[in-house]
């Protein structure tokens, strides 16, 4: 039986595969941080949620051959290689450990806090437009007031008389 296999990571140079299903096989992830892969099935067992998502599956190892491995789903990998130690990996695989680790905190902390960075810039965004708005509202009160007194006044220049403007030492009257 063959199974279709896709790479998903290198890991200290040692290329990480999933099968058909996404499950990926936790043993070569193991070998290749240095770490008991004995040691990391019982914690995976022993977890309330882990645990429940383990699965046995065909998989080829890097001999080329067909082993039953304990694998997790793809989804849940990530998750489980934050919880490994980086001091308990190969000398050679720490730091990148350590910076695997670093990046998760990372996205961890943009997952949860940018929906509260957006609200806060979406509020100061808004009351930013509100002061606009209501900046333009008075200008356009304004506006409309020196428009309908000039309205006004150009009414009543139109509608004045020759008589008007001669009572007025021949000037137009102009209200200013």
């Amino acid at each position: 039986m063959e199974t279709k296999t896709n790479k998903v990571a290198t890991v200290n140079n040692v290329q990480i595969i999933t099968t058909e299903d996404e499950l990926i096989p936790i043993k070569p992830i193991c070998e290749a941080l240095g770490i008991q892969y004995p040691t990391q099935y019982a914690k995976l067992k022993e977890h309330d949620f882990l645990s429940s998502v383990i699965a046995l599956s065909a998989t080829t190892g890097s001999d080329g051959k067909e082993y039953e491995m304990v694998c997790l789903p793809k989804e849940f990998i990530y998750g489980w290689l934050f919880t490994i130690n980086p001091k308990n990996v190969k000398p050679e695989a720490q730091e990148s450990v350590a910076k695997y680790q670093i990046e998760c905190y990372r996205v961890l902390y943009c997952h949860f806090a940018e929906p509260e960075r957006f609200l806060k810039e979406q509020r100061q965004t808004i009351n930013d437009y509100l002061d606009k708005q209501a900046a333009a509202k008075l200008n356009f009160r304004d506006a409309k007031n020196i428009l309908d007194a000039v309205e006004k006044e150009l009414n009543i220049t139109r509608k004045q008389t020759i008589d008007e403007w001669r009572e007025n030492n021949n000037r137009l009257k102009l209200n200013f």
